[in-house]
């Protein structure tokens, strides 16, 4: 066997349908850009429309098979219409990667019941109800994934982590208990845990260059993470490639976590 189709048989997606909430910018935008060029008919699901154009087209440039559903998953009702929206756009899909976040961190005595709800309606509980909807259909053709983005505030706090290093952490458990029921089935669950990366998510804690800079040399690379640095993770974790991967937290972090 050549290695072209040695690569194609591990990690190729075509024939497959990949959604990515998110999808429009930031980490998100990166994995959504892979997954197309791999082969994935992609739907891109996110609130802003005008980026969500921008971002489509820029997929298609490369021959991505690119879809776009405008919708905010802040609400469960939200969830449930984006998930019609996504079936009827594309069908039911194969991979699901949940990378839509909402980053409000004051400091944990300034949390108030506004600011855990929205962040666990978004971090938390959208991951939750698009795997309930998804993973059971999955199951039932005996193949899927399902992929979120956690964050290292999941495993210890600091740069006030407050509601969002609780969303994260029930988001690692989430993908676990999601893992132990549809695992047997062929459907994977995992997350991808970055260090400090520079997205508009974390556009705040980018405001103050020393705090940057010291996160860069928590590293053993030496730098922030960037949205590319993730493509390639998520590509495996989508693929044939990772059939025997589940109910795992998989550190894309330059060394961070263990530095």
């Amino acid at each position: 066997m050549r290695a072209a189709e040695y690569l194609t048989a591990l990690f190729s997606l075509e024939g497959r349908t990949a959604v990515v909430t998110g999808g429009s910018s930031g980490i998100g935008r990166a994995i959504a850009a892979a997954l197309a060029g791999a082969g994935a008919r992609t739907v891109l699901v996110a609130r802003d429309e005008a980026r969500l154009a921008a971002a489509a087209a820029a997929m298609r440039v490369d021959d991505g098979d690119v879809l776009v559903v405008a919708a905010d998953l802040g609400s469960r009702d939200g969830v449930h219409a984006a998930a019609d929206a996504i079936v009827a756009a594309a069908g039911e899909p194969d991979i699901v990667v949940s990378a839509a976040g909402v980053n409000r961190r004051p400091p944990m005595p300034q949390v108030d019941e506004a600011v855990w709800d929205a962040t666990m309606r978004l971090n938390l509980d959208a991951p939750f109800l698009l795997g309930q909807r998804f993973a059971p259909g999955m199951a039932a053709r005996g193949s899927g994934r399902l992929i979120a983005i956690s964050s290292q505030q999941a495993h210890r706090a600091f740069v006030d982590s407050g509601a969002y290093g609780v969303s994260k952490a029930g988001l690692e458990a989430l993908a676990r208990s999601q893992a132990e029921a549809w695992s047997s089935a062929g459907v994977t669950s995992n997350v991808l845990v970055p260090g400090f990366v520079l997205t508009p998510l974390n556009a705040r804690l980018q405001e103050d260059p020393a705090r940057v800079a010291a996160l860069a040399a928590r590293t053993m690379v030496g730098r922030n993470g960037v949205p590319e640095d993730f493509a390639t993770a998520a590509l495996f974790l989508a693929s044939p490639a990772s059939a025997y991967v589940t109910g795992q937290s998989l550190f894309v972090d330059g060394g961070f976590s263990v530095h």
